[in-house]
């Protein structure tokens, strides 16, 4: 059954909801790093459209710091791995003129089986993983490219390091940022010359992603990545917006390219 909700109530166009004219949807985003970015995106003056599963209330209240800025924003509820949901969702954000800016495909999900835990693979776990992290991003940009190409839009998909070398993440989530990263290059021949299709791979960012993958272990484990990497912290998710924003907007020339935001721990380690 197709889940699809938006909250987008009647008002008035006062200063706060006159619409600014370029359009962005970022999946995944109630709250850590896609909401980071729809807030950086909002700040420079984009209509922001945000997505979720489930957090109803992180949504809502993401919407809420969202409408600080002038523009036009929404948050939609749907699952980026039901078809029917996510065309829906493409055509809210694309609007009356049924263009979009940017896309960011964030939404993602992880399984809780210990990395090394081979035979302990829940395969129902997996198939999840990748219908959200995978299939999930396949249609959203498939969904939405018309409406990218119309404006000569720009994807950015959010990776992983783990999907670049091996990390302390389960398998399955491993492997389906392996496979953005793959879709990434892909993507970005479809999709030319009219829309620009590149990645984000982060190292390890603190918050709660990182405190729900090392448990017990995050302080000690994220202070000795932090005394091992050149620039001496770890990532924080603003570091991440400024890098998604930076290539969907700046780098006219840049396609087909996964920039790992870690502080240098990757090229040095």
């Amino acid at each position: 059954m197709t889940a699809f909700q938006t909250h987008s109530e009647e008002f008035s166009l006062t200063e706060a909801t006159v619409p600014n004219g370029r359009t962005a949807l970022v999946t995944g985003s109630a709250g850590g790093i896609g909401r980071a970015v729809a807030l950086r995106l909002a700040a420079a003056g984009y209509d922001v459209t945000i997505n979720y599963s489930r957090s109803k209330e992180r949504a809502e209240a993401t919407l809420k710091e969202l409408r600080q800025h002038p523009g036009r924003h929404q948050a939609v509820q749907g699952d980026v791995s039901d078809d029917a949901a996510v065309r829906e969702l493409a055509r809210v954000a694309a609007g009356a003129s049924g263009t979009l800016d940017i896309l960011v495909n964030n939404a993602g999900t992880t399984s809780e089986t210990p990395p090394d835990d081979l035979d302990g693979i829940d395969l129902a776990d997996w198939d999840r993983v990748f219908q959200v992290n995978v299939r999930g991003l396949v249609q959203v940009t498939r969904a939405c490219a018309p409406a990218l190409r119309a404006a000569g839009g720009s994807v950015v998909n959010v990776a992983s390091i783990v999907g670049l070398r091996p990390g302390p993440q389960p398998l399955a989530y491993a492997a389906s940022k392996a496979a953005v990263v793959s879709l990434t290059k892909t993507l970005s021949r479809v999709l030319a010359p009219r829309v620009r299709v590149n990645a984000v791979a982060p190292g390890w960012i603190a918050g709660e992603w990182m405190e729900r993958t090392l448990g017990d272990n995050y302080d000690r484990l994220m202070e000795r990545r932090a005394r091992m990497t050149p620039l001496s912290r770890n990532v924080t998710l603003e570091d991440v917006a400024e890098s998604v924003y930076a290539l969907a907007v700046s780098h006219s020339f840049v396609t087909g390219e996964v920039l790992v935001i870690d502080g240098g721990y990757t090229a040095t380690t």
